[in-house]
């Protein structure tokens, strides 16, 4: 066969290939766009008190946004998280580089006895093996597969107040991640099931941010007859899970949110197709307070 030939060939695949990821990506900024506007639409400022759909009210603090559904399931998608029925909103920073995701889980009252006997080596192994399994589902939308590699904060339990935090470093599978993507998760049991407020950000930023994830767990109250002292025991239902499940096995294959907005901001800055300097800068610029020229 010719040599020419073949590299005409050559050149019309090429020619192909970068003409359908260029419609892919212009697609993808596309959604990206249209969830931000859409977004903007509907934003609360704090300070603002959010109501939690009939579960729980949410007292924002000053600085921050808070966006409702279904506007912060279409900006997930965009994002490139799989959406969720329980998810209530997401909170971003007016100037910073990080995302609060809330959700919420009907999933009945949660016994928490076994936080006494759990074993934080068998938790990560089980997130380890649940983030593998969602990697099936990001790898058909093109986005980076992670990894779990350790944990960033054990897992820890507060009975009085039944509030659970933990944190693992989540990284790229492929290449190199030299700034690993970590959600800092805050749940609050109550009666009927439980809210998580899951901070994404990176884990260089952990130590200055973690503070402001444990101030808005802090800040969610449950409503009359909606918290976890109010369980009745012969009317309610109660969740086939234990509290190890929040941290292994139920987190990971359910919820499964692993710091993809880094990811995604990773993938399209390779790309040249938005112009940012770090996460903030784009959050900033979308949901920022508008500035005197």
């Amino acid at each position: 066969m010719p040599k020419q030939f073949l590299k005409w060939v050559a050149f019309i695949m090429f020619a192909v290939f970068s003409n359908l990821v260029h419609a892919q990506n212009a697609a993808q900024q596309a959604e990206l766009d249209a969830a931000f506007d859409a977004a903007k639409k509907v934003s609360q400022r704090g300070p603002a008190e959010i109501k939690m759909i009939d579960q729980a009210v949410l007292k924002l603090p000053a600085g921050q946004v808070y966006v409702p559904m279904p506007q912060a399931g279409q900006l997930m998608h965009a994002l490139g998280n799989s959406n969720s029925p329980g998810l209530m909103g997401v909170i971003f920073p007016e100037e910073g580089g990080w995302m609060i995701v809330a959700r919420y889980e009907k999933s009945g009252y949660i016994k928490d006895n076994d936080a006494k006997d759990w074993n934080a080596d068998e938790l990560l192994t089980s997130l380890k093996e649940g983030t593998e399994a969602s990697n099936a589902d990001r790898r058909q939308r093109g986005i980076p597969e992670m990894q779990v590699e350790g944990w960033a904060e054990k897992p820890n339990y507060e009975a009085p107040t039944h509030r659970l935090i933990w944190s693992a470093i989540t990284k790229n599978k492929q290449g190199q991640d030299n700034d690993p993507g970590v959600n800092y998760n805050t749940y609050a049991l109550g009666r009927e099931g439980y809210i998580s407020l899951n901070l994404v950000t990176s884990l260089k930023d952990v130590p200055q941010q973690k503070s402001i994830a444990k101030n808005l767990l802090g800040q969610l109250e449950f409503a009359d007859g909606k918290r976890y002292t109010d369980f009745n025991i012969s009317t309610d239902k109660v969740a086939e899970y234990g509290l190890a499940a929040l941290v292994a096995g139920v987190a990971a294959k359910k919820l499964g949110l692993f710091a993809l907005l880094f990811a995604f901001l990773a993938k399209f800055a390779k790309l040249a197709l938005v112009a940012i300097v770090g996460g903030g800068a784009m959050i900033a610029k979308l949901f920022g307070r508008k500035k005197a020229e």
